[in-house]
């Protein structure tokens, strides 16, 4: 259990004269809440969007559980066990909840009206869906075939997240989850955070909400200027401490070593 699930050396990302990723570094431990935080402009969507193959680092290696991946685009990283959930949640509010849950993944009937006919196995794909919001508490939504539009925030949310729960099976890639919720729903998003965590797959959280990060968060990679600044932990380091290290204001000790 010591050796890191997924990791990267020395990724190298340009956009023109701008250097997004300046030969970064990640580790990612099994079973951990790994969050990132960064100023803007730290170069954290770069790294977040290389690892789950939204872009591909010109330079460096991505290494997941022992093998060196390469991924072309994010199915590649979903075939290999890695979810995303972005900031925009990238579902369609017209759906309904459980094909929400299965978009670009439906599961078709067997034998020939699936093969052929290509027709979905709605009863299979909607019980699937109410076992996994059943598994992480959100049995609060009555409908699994209610449109994802007359959810609240924190609904829509737990449904992004109970997604990439259900899909991925190695890590799960949040970002800013609780950035448009209030208090009440930031509360249900962190506690379907440790559930996921409770079943043995970890997370990484971008966040650049504090208190959130120091409460769920097993370590704290600090991101600037490209590349990682340091490893924390919370218990060792303040919040003051931590917006100090991602603005310049001062170094960890590592990192002034």
């Amino acid at each position: 259990m010591t050796e890191p699930i997924l990791f990267a050396r020395n990724l190298v990302k340009r956009y023109g004269k701008v250097t997004a990723l300046d030969h970064c570094d990640f580790d990612l431990m099994p079973g951990e809440i790994l969050a990132v935080i960064g100023d803007n402009g730290a170069g954290k969507s770069s790294l977040i969007k290389a690892l789950s193959g939204a872009v591909q680092p010109e330079e460096g290696e991505i290494t997941l559980e022992g093998q060196r991946v390469r991924f072309d685009n994010p199915l590649e990283a979903r075939a290999h066990g890695i979810e995303c959930v972005y900031q925009t949640l990238a579902m369609s509010p017209a759906l309904s909840i459980a094909d929400n849950m299965f978009m670009g993944r439906e599961l078709r009937k067997p034998g020939i009206m699936g093969s052929v006919f290509r027709q979905l196995d709605r009863p299979r794909m909607e019980a699937f869906a109410r076992e996994k919001l059943n598994e992480l508490g959100l049995m609060t939504i009555q409908n699994i075939n209610q449109a994802v539009e007359t959810l609240s925030g924190g609904q829509r949310q737990g449904v992004a997240v109970a997604r990439a729960a259900a899909f991925g099976s190695k890590v799960v890639i949040l970002d800013e989850p609780t950035a448009a919720l209030g208090v009440k729903e930031s509360r249900k998003v962190l506690e379907l955070i440790r559930d996921v965590r409770e079943r043995g797959v970890p997370i990484i959280l971008i966040s650049h909400n504090m208190p959130h990060v120091f409460e769920v968060a097993d370590r704290i990679h600090i991101h600037r200027l490209g590349r990682r600044l340091a490893v924390i932990r919370p218990d060792e380091y303040s919040m003051s401490d931590a917006v100090a290290f991602m603005t310049g204001a001062k170094l960890p000790e590592e990192a002034a070593a």
